[in-house]
């Protein structure tokens, strides 16, 4: 069955402890960033930087709140991503069988120009980036040297909340439909995102677009 992150966005308070943990366990730098009058930083996901916690102040229900969302590759069951880029290079990207982790081969940074923005653009959720000249792609791989070592990826770990839960898909799909029970009681319209398609199941409180702006809406 593979593995999933469950990922409770009503327990989030969007400390980014999940953002720098995935800067330190990869080694990736940081970034020059500006204030673009927002508290989310970088203002969007990057070759360098392949989890983001995404800021929005929303009216939800008549209420102002603020909607924190932590982005990241979705690991989905049948990734378009791996069958597009295997038409430009085997292994660009990869599919692991035993956890279900999508990830990058070394053969992708080879590729550029219109196969790079073909694969980009297979992706439902607009995650995969292209270093600045335009080759190559890098994305969350789900830290599958960590789960391959009997670890949890590095974001679920450093999560102080309990956002972010990692396991066994069975038992991820289990505990999320319980938690959405125990959410709709105080926000009737919270539901999960892709349950069944995707490893990394978000439970929302209100409407998903409040949080990010979905490339397929």
């Amino acid at each position: 069955m593979g593995k999933s992150i469950f990922v409770d966005l009503t327990r989030c308070t969007g400390c980014r402890g999940c953002q720098v943990a995935c800067k330190q366990w990869k080694n990736l730098p940081g970034e020059e960033t500006r204030n673009t009058g927002s508290h989310q930083n970088p203002p969007d996901l990057s070759f360098d930087t392949i989890r983001l916690v995404r800021f929005t102040e929303a009216r939800v229900d008549g209420k102002l709140e603020w909607l924190f969302f932590p982005e990241q590759c979705r690991h989905c069951y049948q990734p378009p991503c791996v069958r597009v880029a295997d038409d430009f290079a085997n292994g660009a990207l990869k599919h692991d069988p035993e956890t279900g982790a999508v990830y990058t081969g070394p053969s992708i940074m080879e590729l550029g120009g219109k196969k790079i923005q073909a694969i980009r653009e297979s992706c439902p959720y607009d995650i995969p980036r292209s270093r600045k000249d335009g080759k190559g792609l890098a994305k969350c791989d789900f830290c599958l040297d960590r789960i391959r070592a009997g670890m949890k990826p590095a974001c679920v770990l450093a999560c102080p909340t309990g956002t972010m839960v990692f396991g066994e898909e069975e038992y991820m799909l289990e505990l999320a439909g319980k938690r959405l029970k125990e959410v709709r009681k105080r926000y009737p319209k919270a539901y999960l995102g892709d349950p069944g398609n995707v490893r990394v199941i978000y439970l929302y409180q209100t409407d998903h677009r409040l949080y990010y702006q979905d490339p397929l809406d």
